[in-house]
C-alpha cells in the first residue's frame, strides 16, 4: 500500500517502489481491496524482492513493517536516507472479515498520514 500511496499522494514528484526481504509471492488482495476503496489503482501490482533493486539509487529507502525494523536491509548505491514507519503488518490478523478489514484501513491510514506530513 505504500508504494501505491507514495506514487498516487506525491503526484509524480515521487517514485516509490516497494520490496521486502521474503516477499509472499503475491499482493494481499486486501491491500488492492483497501486501495480501491480510496480511489487508488495500482497497475500490474506484483510482489518484488529488494534485490531486484539493489543496484539502484534511492534517495530515502523506507522501512513500513514492525518485523522490518530489526531486519538487515540490503545496502543501495549511493547515500541516501532511511527512515522506519512503524506500521502493523495487516496481512497478519486473523479473526473475522470485519477485524481484517479493519487492520487494512488501520494501515493504509497510518501509512497516509505519515506520507502527507514527511513527504509532501
Amino acid at each position: 500500500m505504500a508504494e501505491a500511496l507514495v506514487n498516487y499522494l506525491g503526484s509524480g514528484e515521487y517514485k516509490a517502489v516497494s520490496a521486502g526481504s521474503n516477499p509472499a509471492g503475491y499482493v494481499h488482495p486486501k491491500s488492492l481491496e483497501t486501495l480501491q476503496k480510496h480511489g487508488i489503482a495500482m497497475s500490474n501490482p506484483r510482489s518484488k524482492s529488494w534485490d531486484e533493486f539493489a543496484d539502484r539509487h534511492f534517495d530515502t529507502v523506507i522501512t513500513v513493517c514492525d518485523q522490518a525494523a530489526s531486519e538487515s536491509c540490503p545496502l543501495f548505491l549511493g547515500d541516501y536516507e532511511k527512515l522506519h514507519w512503524s506500521t502493523p503488518d495487516p496481512a497478519k490478523v486473523e479473526g473475522s472479515e470485519e477485524d481484517i478489514d479493519t487492520a487494512f484501513e488501520e494501515a493504509f491510514q497510518i501509512l497516509k498520514k505519515r506520507i502527507e506530513k514527511e513527504l509532501l
